[in-house]
């Protein structure tokens, strides 16, 4: 990371940024992928009780992975302000976090999954699949929680593409797991959409230890000594990542947890409907992680800038993500709307499913543009460390507006299935309209008479 004084060198660094970031946010969803995709060809049981389980494990596992997001800002703006000695320490706290926060977890988990499968209208079979694949899942929490922290000090100082080279190297390995353990090869048991649990969670086991050695042993991480001390616990650091990763880790909770209620109230619908409902919900994730990445570079670069009291530099760096994102997702809702039945072919040959997914893939390219404004503006604002007015915004949007509206069209109209997805698309529509107003005020009222930059 350094100081860029036009356009152009903020054009470079801020690519130079973002693409190694989209290629591991790709390479991490296409964890998600290859489960669902291989666990179709499986069958179509498989398929949905890995659908279900996917549906409680993401909105956990994202939402309050996300309060360690608060690492990024937080190394961010050391280094920004040159208070490099003190990255160490932070780490250090937020791999003790970390772990915490992984325990408290799964000591919860083990006492409310089966009461929330029981509350879903499921097939015993489907119900079954599902509280396997996420007691599999569920084997390697602690790993990746601690790899997020790992992952933000690298990106942090903007080394961004030794994230994706870790990604890169897990992903194969995740889909021979995959192979093996979901259609029984090579000697391994064959368990199913099970299996697709057991091999992601491996596969999260081998990220944390080689980004683990990547920072002990490889420069410029290694300079920090980030291993070669072991702090007690400071109470007031991990107050200071939760006050700011909470907010973040709610935030996306909100967002993430909509997409799992539709999925979870949608289980009144046969099989079928389920799997092409899940079916085009992976391929837009796989979609949303252009403008995801786009809001993870907005964070280092807008808090490296806030960091070093550059805030015209912060702010022009905002809007130039912003335009970034909506100029790519328009070609993206266009992809969708022209390639919509290849699309579906990908996931399955059942010729139900395969009509189904086209039609939910024509909403999914509706919220593309939702998206590509909401997810950069809420990366920008982290940059800032203002966080808090973002998950009430969210909430409102996702959970009073978006959600509501989804049932209702699902049950009291003709559309069926189909309402919930405008139900989306109103909620993502009202993120993007009220946090682009936030992100405004905060440039404009409460740094406005910071702008200059040095």
């Amino acid at each position: 990371m350094k100081q860029t004084f036009t356009m152009k060198e903020k054009v470079k660094q801020f690519t130079v940024i973002l693409i190694p970031i989209l290629i591991t946010q790709l390479g991490m969803i296409s964890m998600n992928f290859f489960d669902t995709m291989m666990s179709s060809r499986y069958s179509a049981d498989h398929l949905a009780g890995v659908a279900i389980g996917s549906s409680l494990w993401v909105p956990v596992f994202t939402g309050l992975s996300g309060i360690l997001l608060s690492m990024t800002p937080i190394v961010a703006h050391l280094v920004g302000a040159g208070k490099k000695e003190q990255v160490p320490f932070s780490v250090m706290q937020g791999i003790y976090a970390s772990s915490a926060l992984a325990l408290v977890i799964l000591i919860l988990g083990s006492f409310a999954l089966d009461p929330v499968l029981q509350l879903m209208d499921l097939e015993e079979n489907v119900r079954a699949i599902a509280k396997a694949y996420v007691i599999a899942l569920g084997f390697g929490i602690i790993p990746v929680f601690i790899f997020t922290v790992f992952r933000c000090f690298i990106d942090a100082l903007g080394m961004t593409r030794t994230s994706m080279v870790v990604t890169l190297i897990a992903l194969p390995l995740n889909v021979i797991f995959n192979y093996a353990l979901i259609f029984g090869k090579w000697g391994f048991p064959e368990l199913g959409g099970v299996g697709a649990g057991y091999a992601t969670a491996l596969t999260y086991w081998l990220t944390a230890l080689i980004a683990a050695w990547i920072i002990h042993r490889q420069r410029p991480f290694s300079e920090y000594k980030i291993f070669h001390s072991f702090p007690a616990i400071s109470l007031s650091k991990w107050k200071e990542i939760f006050m700011i990763g909470v907010p973040i880790g709610l935030s996306i909770f909100f967002e993430t947890s909509i997409f799992s209620a539709v999925t979870l109230f949608m289980s009144e619908y046969s099989t079928n409907v389920i799997a092409a409902h899940q079916v085009a919900i992976n391929f837009s994730s796989m979609l949303y992680m252009i403008p995801l990445s786009i809001s993870l570079s907005l964070t280092i670069v807008v808090g490296f800038e806030v960091g070093a009291k550059r805030m015209r530099d912060a702010k022009l760096y905002s809007w130039l993500g912003v335009s970034m994102a909506v100029c790519i997702s328009l070609l993206c809702t266009i992809m969708l709307f022209l390639f919509r039945q290849g699309i579906a072919g990908i996931y399955t040959d059942n010729q139900e499913v395969l009509q189904l997914t086209a039609q939910f893939l024509i909403f999914a390219a509706i919220f593309q543009l939702s998206d590509a404004v909401q997810a950069p503006v809420q990366g920008a604002l982290r940059g800032y460390k203002d966080v808090n007015m973002t998950f009430i915004m969210t909430m409102i949007s996702y959970w009073i507006i978006g959600l509501p509206l989804g049932y209702y069209l699902a049950n009291y109209s003709s559309l069926e299935a189909f309402g919930y997805w405008i139900g989306l698309i109103s909620g993502l529509t009202a993120g993007a309209v009220t946090m682009s107003f936030r992100l405004l005020y905060v440039q404009n009222k409460k740094y406005g008479s910071s702008l200059s930059s040095r």
